[in-house]
């Protein structure tokens, strides 16, 4: 690996590519220590620590947690790249409901670009409309326990702050497009990863605290449990890894045509079918419904309500529930939007392609719809237990939040998700050169 990683830089643009990427990253890692004008900051972090209570049990962790802890300091990135999930998310379900756009999407580059262009229109929209709102919560000492936040409340701070939080996001969305044009990898992806990637040293200190191998009075957690946890950790990533990577191969062959005096077709092919299709959207979906509750608690002082909410908080049997049974719903929901078996089963009867015993046509939308129904319902399970493991591991170890959030969850999915997309696009690169890549095989598994 190490020699692959040396290698990468004897190729004149990979090389180049990697130190554009690095560079952007660096300088979307500036802006989230840029403040935003008219807030105090010290005193919005101190809010934020009373109502996360180290569990992230609010909608402000997880685009605190997107946001690489700019939201916490509210800086020009603030906001992060969630508005741009969300309407990339919206323009892939409008697609699959509305003809307009589902032929736009079929008519490839063009239509790709289409999409896009409305995509980060609907980016700005939800970032003038998200920060706005946030200005106005901003302005009322009564939301954070007599907190002064805003130094100089009005139509002007406000103004200021959609201006700022406005302008950061749609900046973050360039440096995306530029890495996914000029770098490796997926730009947007990266940017998330980059920001999860950079609570790692927070959530080691905190580890290194909690050891205080120089003062053993003080020491909470045992040499024991952090043997543990290495070994937890290392197994949850191998799974990740293992189902991130796995699919379902259906064979596929293809007859023979004769035009003229030469003939078509006739090999043997697959389709693959992941495991997991709907990646950490499920997990983001249903932590948004499931977490709404005790964000709205957080501003309404209604003694019901609130009791409602308690219930509805991370570590609660009831909450753990719920939250698994909305991921298996939201990884199926998913997958019927993006998966269209009678699709598939038409272009490849159009194409002369059949799967062996089973009929062109119907029958073989009906077959790929069951399997994709089980693999779906192994992928979910397996989403689901990730999911849920940081409560676990909190409950059972006695650690912080931050700590245990690296053991499952979005963190633990994305990272490892686009680190392995990333590393092929480098090992892609190094065997177009004839160098080697990061497996000695050449391959890295799931690939060949």
């Amino acid at each position: 690996m190490f020699n692959a990683l040396v290698n990468a830089f004897k190729i004149p643009d990979l090389k180049r590519r990697l130190i554009i990427t690095g560079a952007l990253i660096a300088v979307y890692r500036v802006g989230c220590y840029i403040p935003t004008p008219g807030i105090d900051g010290a005193a919005l972090a101190d809010f934020f620590s009373r109502i996360a209570k180290t569990q992230g049990g609010t909608l402000f962790g997880i685009i605190n947690m997107f946001s690489g802890g700019a939201m916490e300091r509210l800086t020009i990135f603030a906001l992060g790249i969630m508005p741009y999930i969300s309407s990339s998310i919206i323009m892939q379900l409008l697609t699959a409901v509305i003809p307009a756009l589902e032929k736009m999407a079929k008519e490839g580059k063009a239509g790709y670009e289409k999409i896009n262009q409305f995509t980060r229109y609907g980016t700005v929209l939800l970032s003038v409309i998200q920060s706005y709102f946030i200005a106005l919560w901003l302005e009322n000492p009564a939301r954070f326990e007599g907190l002064q936040i805003v130094m100089h409340p009005g139509w002007g701070f406000r103004i200021l702050t959609v201006l700022t939080l406005s302008t950061g996001t749609i900046f973050i969305m360039w440096l995306g497009e530029q890495i996914q044009e000029r770098g490796i990898g997926n730009g947007i992806s990266l940017v998330i990863t980059a920001g999860i990637i950079s609570r790692i040293p927070t959530a080691l200190n905190q580890l290194f605290v909690l050891i205080s191998p120089f003062a053993p009075s003080r020491r909470q957690i045992q040499p024991v449990t952090l043997l543990i946890m290495a070994f937890l950790l290392a197994v949850v990533v191998f799974a990740v890894i293992m189902i991130t990577q796995g699919v379902r191969k259906i064979p596929v062959q293809y007859a023979r045509r004769i035009v003229g005096r030469k003939i078509y077709g006739g090999q043997s092919t697959y389709i693959p079918l992941k495991v997991d299709t709907s990646g950490v959207i499920a997990i983001i979906f249903a932590q948004s419904i499931i977490l709404f509750p005790a964000t709205l608690a957080s501003f309404i002082p209604n003694p019901g309500f609130q009791r409602l909410a308690q219930g509805l908080i991370r570590g609660h049997l009831l909450y753990t529930g719920i939250y698994a049974l909305l991921i298996i719903f939201f990884c199926y929901f998913y997958t019927a939007i993006v998966f269209n078996p009678n699709d598939l089963s038409e272009n490849m009867k159009k194409y002369g392609g059949f799967i062996p015993g089973i009929r062109p046509g119907r029958p073989t939308a009906e077959f790929l719809d069951f399997v994709m129904t089980r693999i779906t319902l192994a992928g979910s399970s397996f989403i689901a237990v990730i999911a849920i493991f940081p409560d676990f591991i909190m409950a059972w170890l006695k650690v912080p939040y931050l700590v245990a959030s690296f053991f499952g969850g979005t963190g633990i999915l994305i990272i490892v998700g686009v680190m392995l997309d990333t590393l092929k696009q480098v090992e892609s690169h190094l065997l177009t050169h004839h160098y080697e890549g990061f497996i000695k095989t050449g391959h890295i598994r799931g690939r060949r």
